[in-house]
């Protein structure tokens, strides 16, 4: 399994486009590809997507630093987001301070941004789109 690469696909029922901007501005993401459903050169099977689905993002790719994310809207209304967190490892505190403070706008704290044994910050947040961030300034 060499070059293999794992990255993440979010699913944000209906709320992609919000999403990646509020990424852009948290984070400094960019979008680097969007489609809509309408946009696709094969169109959605009948009833697999919800009516006034057609304007939503079936796929797009982001880029937050040197990482790549994917995400769409999805199929549904309504997303879960359990099991799993994503890491947002920044050079200095000052970076976490802002990031963090950032991605908790409308979300909520789980662990306040601190000192830990392994780092002079890190803190944990699940952001207003149920996505779970540990920030942390990377050792």
């Amino acid at each position: 399994m060499t070059n293999t690469l794992v990255q993440p696909y979010l699913f944000f029922g209906g709320h992609c486009e919000e999403a990646l901007e509020f990424y852009r501005t948290a984070l400094g993401a960019k979008v680097e590809m969007l489609m809509r459903y309408k946009e696709s050169p094969e169109p959605p099977l009948p009833g697999m997507i919800p009516p006034g689905f057609e304007n939503k993002v079936m796929h797009a790719a982001f880029r937050i630093g040197t990482t790549t994310l994917m995400a769409s809207d999805g199929c549904e209304e309504g997303s879960k987001f359990n099991g799993f967190s994503l890491s947002l490892a920044v050079p200095t505190e000052t970076e976490a301070d802002r990031a963090f403070t950032a991605l908790s706008a409308g979300g909520q704290v789980r662990m306040p941004l601190g000192k830990t044994f392994w780092s002079p910050r890190f803190g944990m947040v699940t952001d207003r789109f149920d996505i779970g961030w540990m920030v942390s300034v990377e050792a």
